[in-house]
């Protein structure tokens, strides 16, 4: 076993080629891997060591839930605080716990911000954030129905936290959470512009060069944790020692959730609930631009692992390596490759969907943000008297897709104007070529090619963004009045769906 963990760890910066990066793997409480390579700094040969601080991202959102549980029994106590933060909002608004779990209903403020013609290195914020955070009036979900990322229901907590307590987020976390979990060194970092310690994420490939990533956003309890791997061995450390508490912190934490309705809930206070190799598993990755970082604790097994990547290289997958050369197990078989591929209107999100085989023949849905590959856990699709049926357990979604016509949609021009947002979208002919662009309180966004999808359907792409996960396609759905001429479009993508843009006066007719 140790040697074919030896060997893994070895064959990491291989397989996940960057500047630098730093792994730990803990069993038993004890320390089985603790090893860094490469440079956080390239340019001033900086090394990366086990001490080097790194942007942790979204693996913050578990401790701004533990501070949160660490303070609040019941979370219901802050749900007024939740409503006063939504002064527009025109549906009943989320719970408390309902935030913590991501079945907010809000949509993702990172990928508003680019309806809103956010530039990819733009600066963004805390007066930016609360701007778009208040002025939400409608949800995608009534609250506790689905599941759905949004990066600001954990802004929300931290900034609530921090004025019913009157003292900085910042500081709570570090004497409330950090410091009694044994991690000196970490810190809130919310100017990602600067990584405390001097550190450099990258973006790039081996084949084009690695170049330091901008990012000019300011984050708090979603994403704004600096640490180093030897802090997090300190967190492992401190869920391990606990683990016989039955109201110790992280215990409290994992804890399994549920919808609404009684379903079972696969995210809950900040963590994922899925099972790796075939064994349940609590964890969360996180991506800012130039960062990457995954952690996930098996309980039955007593087992952590904790990936660094200053680089934006794939950190789970690099988890999963070390799990299958710990355990000797075996990758989670794929589902076979069906003969019904094709293009898709998903009908309860209204995103555009297409299922293909990807260049290893693994069928591969393209749904959210990224392609998918289908695996025996997880999403699942099936087929009934010839049409194609979708399971999402994790967003609690069942559908029946709606095969669409494969035929190139008629060109479109014109303004749509979405008044919650205060946003435009602009539809141009360019030489024959469909384009398109979002502008709006942040700017004018770069116009992008329009891809056809099918009759009234087209993508916009999105393939960067302010935040390192970029919404992806946008469906650009256009709706037509009894005259035959285009109304509106219905905006969307995984993230933040069903954003209405009506056509501005004289605008937005269709071309054959």
């Amino acid at each position: 076993m140790t040697a074919n963990l030896d060997q893994a760890v070895q064959g990491l910066p291989d397989r996940y080629p960057g500047p630098g990066g730093a792994v730990a793997v803990l069993r038993d409480g004890e320390v089985l891997v603790r090893h860094a390579w490469g440079w956080a700094d390239t340019e001033l040969r900086l090394p990366f060591t086990p001490e080097t601080m790194a942007l942790v991202c979204s693996i913050t959102k578990q401790f701004t839930c533990a501070l949160l549980l660490d303070q609040f029994a019941d979370p219901a106590a802050l749900d007024d605080d939740v409503r006063q933060a939504l002064p527009n909002l025109r549906q009943p608004p989320p719970s408390t716990r309902e935030l913590c779990h991501n079945q907010s209903g809000l949509r993702d403020y990172w990928a508003l911000a680019m309806l809103c013609g956010a530039p990819v290195e733009g600066r963004f914020g805390p007066d930016d954030a609360r701007r778009l955070i208040a002025g939400t009036r409608s949800l995608q979900f009534p609250p506790g129905t689905r599941y759905s990322y949004a990066n600001q229901n954990f802004r929300l907590l931290s900034d609530i936290i921090e004025r019913r307590s009157g003292q900085p987020f910042a500081d709570q976390l570090r004497t409330r959470i950090l410091d009694r979990a044994g991690m000196p060194h970490a810190v809130l970092n919310p100017d990602t512009s600067h990584v405390v310690g001097g550190g450099i994420g990258y973006e790039g490939s081996l084949q084009d060069g690695f170049r330091p990533a901008v990012n000019n956003i300011h984050w708090t309890g979603d994403a704004g944790m600096a640490a180093s791997l030897d802090d997090m061995i300190a967190w492992e450390r401190f869920i391990d020692a606990s683990r016989d508490d039955a109201d110790g912190l992280y215990n409290r934490l994992s804890a399994a959730q549920t919808f609404r309705d009684g379903a079972p809930a696969s995210y809950g206070f900040g963590l994922s609930h899925a099972p790796l190799l075939g064994r349940a598993a609590t964890c969360h990755g996180g991506g800012l631009r130039g960062w990457r970082s995954f952690r996930a604790h098996i309980a039955a097994e007593r087992t952590s692992v904790v990936v660094l990547f200053n680089h934006m290289a794939d950190p789970r997958a690099a988890a999963l390596d070390l799990l299958a050369a710990l355990f000797d197990a075996p990758a989670v078989p794929a589902m076979p490759v069906e003969d019904w591929h094709g293009r898709f209107l998903e009908p309860e999100t209204g995103l555009a969907t297409w299922i293909e085989p990807s260049r290893d023949a693994v069928q591969q849905l393209h749904f959210a943000a990224q392609p998918e590959p289908l695996t025996s856990t997880g999403t699942r699709l099936w087929q009934r008297d010839g049409e194609v049926w979708m399971d999402r357990p994790a967003d609690h979604i069942r559908s029946r897709l709606a095969r669409l016509a494969d035929s190139r949609p008629a060109p479109v021009e014109g303004r749509f104007h979405a008044h919650e947002l205060g946003a435009d979208l602009t539809c141009v002919l360019a030489g024959g070529v469909s384009y398109g662009a979002f502008s709006g309180a942040l700017g004018e966004g770069a116009m992008q090619p329009l891809v056809p999808f099918a009759p009234d359907i087209w993508l916009l792409p999105c393939p960067r963004a302010l935040d390192y996960a970029a919404p992806g396609d946008w469906t650009l759905h256009f709706q037509r009045d009894a005259s035959g001429h285009i109304a509106n479009v219905r905006v969307g993508c995984w993230l933040a769906r069903g954003i209405d843009f009506v056509r501005a006066t004289g605008q937005g007719t269709a071309t054959a």
